[in-house]
């Protein structure tokens, strides 16, 4: 029929949901006839929410374990470790020194820097070596023997700026212990100290000057430095002594030292090796 009015359609009714805050519009009730709005906010509302995350899973730390030093392996650290001389020489017997020692260290110093043939010109005869220390001798003892007409000598020198025997030690205190060690020798020759603690080269100079020496008692590199000004001559040198059997705290010879080795080496090239040729100088290993 035409005239006839279309009933209204009911709302469903919706229970309220314990979500629902105090307050809130749910749509029970609702007077002003309008259902879109609430509709919405319901689906809104009951929409469900982000998933939760699942939680993250963190890489665990890894510790690498070092292995355990076995005791091969302890041994072969030890004998990679360099040697040092005085380990050496506090396991070695004291054996005297000799000529041959002496020509050994010469040709293995000048190897790298000159030819077979400049080697075998540094050969020394035989003849021109004392006869070696054989640890049993004070130094006296052993002067006395190896220079057995040096009281004649010192009474026929006479020339200045020269001495008759040279002794070459590693230091300035063994210097002076070996000068008061030589007493009962030198009687009443003239002693000079020639090293650098204490001393300048002008003084030593004067001092050579003035008097007559017959004995020098020092250092190889002051000994040069004499040489090179002119403070020194060796044409009268009869004898040079190197106090070759010595140790130090350290239990280190003379020569054991490369300042000093390097230093006697450039002693003996002026002019000493060339006086020994000739045989009017002689070596001694004390």
């Amino acid at each position: 029929m035409s005239g006839s009015v279309r009933p209204q359609r009911r709302q469903p009714t919706r229970l309220p949901h314990p979500w629902d805050s105090p307050g809130k519009n749910t749509g029970v009730g609702a007077s002003d006839g309008e259902g879109g709005g609430d509709t919405e906010m319901t689906q809104q509302e009951t929409a469900p929410g982000p998933a939760p995350s699942k939680k993250i899973k963190l890489p665990k730390e890894c510790f690498l374990i070092q292995p355990k030093e076995t005791n091969e392996d302890a041994t072969k650290t030890r004998k990679r470790k360099k040697k040092k001389i005085t380990d050496i020489l506090a396991k070695s017997e004291p054996k005297p020194g000799t000529p041959e020692d002496l020509q050994k260290l010469m040709k293995g110093y000048y190897s790298s820097s000159r030819s077979v043939i400049e080697l075998e010109e540094l050969t020394l005869p035989d003849s021109c070596f004392l006869k070696a220390n054989d640890l049993t001798h004070s130094l006296s003892s052993y002067l006395k023997e190896v220079c057995p007409k040096w009281v004649k000598l010192r009474k026929n020198h006479s020339e200045k700026k020269s001495v008759l025997m040279l002794i070459i030690c590693g230091s300035a205190i063994r210097a002076l212990e070996l000068i008061r060690s030589m007493t009962a020798f030198k009687g009443d020759s003239k002693v000079i100290k020639l090293f650098a603690k204490h001393i300048k080269v002008q003084e030593q100079v004067k001092l050579l000057e003035k008097r007559v020496v017959h004995l020098g008692v020092g250092t190889p590199g002051r000994i040069k430095e004499l040489i090179k000004q002119g403070g020194l001559h060796l044409n009268p040198l009869k004898f040079l002594i190197f106090d070759w059997n010595w140790r130090d705290q350290k239990l280190r010879r003379m020569m054991d030292i490369p300042e000093i080795r390097k230093e006697v080496f450039e002693l003996l090239e002026m002019g000493v090796l060339s006086l020994c040729k000739t045989e009017s100088l002689k070596l001694g290993l004390f």
